[in-house]
């Protein structure tokens, strides 16, 4: 969930609302129009609760292989300086944080069938260079081990490092960032047991990279963006300008560099505040050497996306890897990735306070029991990834047989989310009410 896993706002700031689909209001497919009114005023009051308010939210349902609710609530940029605050829309993209880890598999799946990569090859063999645990130099570390957060790799030397800088550097005993090996643990060889690590990102986009010979973020528009007819990306020094102006800045009330919260104090931008000046281009992107060092583009956090696409994404996954009658991915790769590859067992992994418990190739599983439950009560099961950076909170989450599921982006909150625990899950209090407000009304269908 982590890339590395919150004054009170009046109705001015937070009356932004829309729900426009195609220019009107698209109808709750499990009820009538009061249910709908009934949702809106209960996602509102959500993102207002004096104990952690949201700068913004975007929603997205689907119920039956349908989007069935679109809702945005507050701003995406507050306006400061005598600059105008901007609402949240039905386009605002969000940097959607580690659910980006689950969109890079799908572009990495392709490359899969097309037969440029394996997932159970060397991924030395890919870099060029050895990839291998010192403390278990006799066992690879493989593409599958790298996706389901079983590769050994930590983020204890850092997940980002400059674009001059190749990954080769940090992962091969003798390089300038290797140092004593941090970022390898002892714990169990490869394959065996879970922590949940940003880098392996950083060395899958490097991979994709070198197979394909292109820059990771215009290859990811390549292989899904393009393909799908979605906006955004992971370089947003090339996004169009239509694009630019609905990015939403991310927020929290503490100051960027220290963990001192205050509820009571302004709304302080985190990343991507980009209404004084465009976002620059990566540094040292003009000489950079494809297939040396992909973490500049954040394969592991980086994607922005609007909710609506992400809802796009989301129906191709539910029609077997069909987008408007083309094939994107084959129904078997899906199975591939969505199949489990890890769950824990009292001692094999890292849970995170509880927060993984069962993990595919790029996506995490929620499945229906105690203490695990995205949903209040239980009666949802699905697939998918959360997301937690710079304030940002974000869940994709899908009953891919039942063709059901769930997308929240939330743009900033006011105080320190550790604080405000969920009642029955590892995830925050507003998150919990804002998933379980959107199946009970959408995909169970129930009146409050």
């Amino acid at each position: 969930m982590k890339q590395g896993r919150r004054a009170v706002l009046g109705m001015a700031l937070l009356g932004g609302v829309g729900h426009v689909l195609g220019g009107a209001p698209k109808p709750l497919v499990a009820g009538p129009p009061e249910a709908r009114t009934a949702l809106d005023a209960e996602l509102t009051a959500i993102a207002q609760a004096p104990e952690c308010q949201l700068s913004s939210m975007s929603v997205l349902a689907i119920r039956d292989g349908k989007i069935a609710y679109e809702f945005q609530t507050g701003q995406r940029f507050i306006g400061t300086g005598g600059a105008p605050s901007k609402a949240a829309n039905e386009r605002t993209l969000y940097r959607m944080a580690s659910i980006s880890k689950m969109m890079t598999t799908l572009g990495l799946m392709r490359l899969v069938e097309d037969g440029k990569l394996a997932l159970d090859a060397d991924a030395g063999d890919y870099l060029g260079y050895p990839l291998r645990n010192p403390h278990f130099p006799d066992q690879p570390v493989t593409l599958r081990t790298l996706l389901s957060h079983t590769s050994t790799l930590r983020d204890d030397l850092g997940y980002s490092f400059p674009a001059a800088k190749p990954l080769k550097a940090l992962l091969v005993p003798g390089g300038e960032l290797y140092g004593n090996g941090a970022m390898w643990a002892p714990t169990a060889p490869p394959g065996r047991y879970f922590t949940y690590s940003n880098l392996n990102w950083g060395v899958i986009g490097t991979i994709m990279e070198r197979v394909s010979g292109e820059r990771f973020d215009r290859l990811m528009k390549r292989l899904l963006l393009e393909p799908l007819g979605l906006h955004g990306g992971y370089n947003p020094s090339e996004f169009p300008a239509d694009d630019l102006a609905n990015l939403s800045t991310l927020y929290r009330k503490r100051t960027v560099d220290t963990e001192i919260w205050n509820a009571a104090g302004p709304w302080i931008p985190q990343v991507d505040d980009y209404s004084q000046r465009p976002p620059a281009r990566p540094a040292g992107i003009d000489t950079y050497v494809i297939g040396t060092n992909a973490t500049p583009f954040s394969p592991t956090g980086g994607m922005r996306m609007s909710a609506r696409d992400m809802g796009k994404v989301m129906l191709m996954l539910m029609n077997g890897g069909k987008h408007e009658g083309r094939q994107i991915l084959r129904a078997d790769t899906l199975a591939t990735m969505f199949s489990p590859q890890w769950a824990f067992d009292g001692s094999n992994g890292n849970t995170d306070k509880g927060l993984f418990n069962y993990w595919g190739l790029g996506n995490q599983h929620f499945p229906d029991k105690p203490g695990m439950q995205l949903v209040e009560g239980g009666g949802f099961a699905g697939v998918g990834h959360l997301g937690e950076a710079y304030g940002l909170m974000s869940v994709f989450a899908a009953d891919l047989a039942g063709k059901n599921g769930m997308v929240v982006l939330v743009g900033g909150v006011s105080s320190d989310p550790e604080v405000y625990k969920g009642k029955y899950s590892a995830m925050p209090r507003f998150e919990e009410r804002i998933l379980s407000a959107l199946h009970r009304h959408v995909i169970a269908g129930k009146k409050t």
